[in-house]
């Protein structure tokens, strides 16, 4: 098989620059488009940055979005005319908005993932774990700290884990999301769950489940030192991507976790 041909959008990004860097090491893949939401006059790695039209995206096999909710709906307008798949990395999606992720699924293999650490993937699976050997009688909460840059919160993993307590005891994860507090440095157990965002410094990111039964808790963390492991985990997955049909799948299939 020939190399991956891959477009990144938001290539001007945090994650956008990260995915270049991680592409032009990986000798499987092929960048061969690059956007963002404004021209640019400069090349880079002798590409010049676009804006998402059919044109751009269609030089691609799959496309990797690591960019915002209006830009990622951009990007799957198009990809779903034109039939290319897409690792979706953005996060602070509505309700609404995961289930117009689906819809497109329908048409295009669509991998979605709040985090693309194997770590963090792991983290949510030991979390649906334990909240379903726990039970009602353990409360749970949230924290999470991040860079200064990042504007959303809770961050997509934090809302990842709480959704992973939720389906550990069977219920709506979103009738279970109760308050979401900034900057705190301490925060309360709730009969929901509550969720706590720091930002500050350079952090990449730490994440940290924890329990209580108000005789006991247990604590479920994950901290990444290095943003490579978004990006390697982002063009893994758009390996794997590569030989699905139209579907909706996360880091988990590809991971294989029961």
């Amino acid at each position: 098989m020939g190399k991956i041909k891959l477009a990144i959008t938001g290539c001007m990004g945090r994650m956008g620059q990260q995915l270049i860097k991680s592409a032009n090491k990986d000798k499987s893949i092929k960048l061969v488009a690059l956007t963002e939401n404004r021209l640019f006059n400069k090349k880079i790695r002798g590409i010049r940055p676009e804006l998402n039209t059919e044109n751009t995206l269609s030089k691609a096999n799959v496309i990797i979005d690591f960019t915002t909710p209006k830009c990622t709906f951009e990007v799957l307008k198009i990809a779903a005319k034109i039939k290319k798949k897409v690792v979706i990395g953005t996060t602070g999606f509505t309700k609404n908005e995961e289930d117009l992720i689906k819809k497109f699924s329908k048409k295009i293999p669509i991998l979605k993932a709040g985090n693309m650490s194997l770590g963090i993937n792991l983290l949510m699976y030991l979390t649906e774990i334990t909240s379903a050997s726990l039970g009602n009688n353990y409360l749970s909460k949230v924290f999470e700290v991040h860079h200064k840059h990042k504007k959303d919160h809770p961050s997509g993993t934090a809302l990842m884990l709480g959704k992973g307590i939720a389906v550990g005891k069977n219920k709506d994860f979103y009738r279970m999301i109760g308050k979401k507090y900034f900057n705190k440095k301490n925060f309360p157990y709730g009969k929901k769950i509550n969720f706590n965002s720091m930002r500050k410094g350079e952090i990449i990111g730490e994440h940290e489940v924890t329990f209580s039964s108000g005789k006991e808790v247990i604590t479920l963390n994950h901290e990444a030192f290095d943003r490579t492991l978004y990006s390697e985990g982002a063009l893994t997955a758009a390996k794997w991507l590569m030989k699905r049909k139209p579907g909706l799948y996360s880091m988990r299939n590809l991971l294989n976790f029961k």
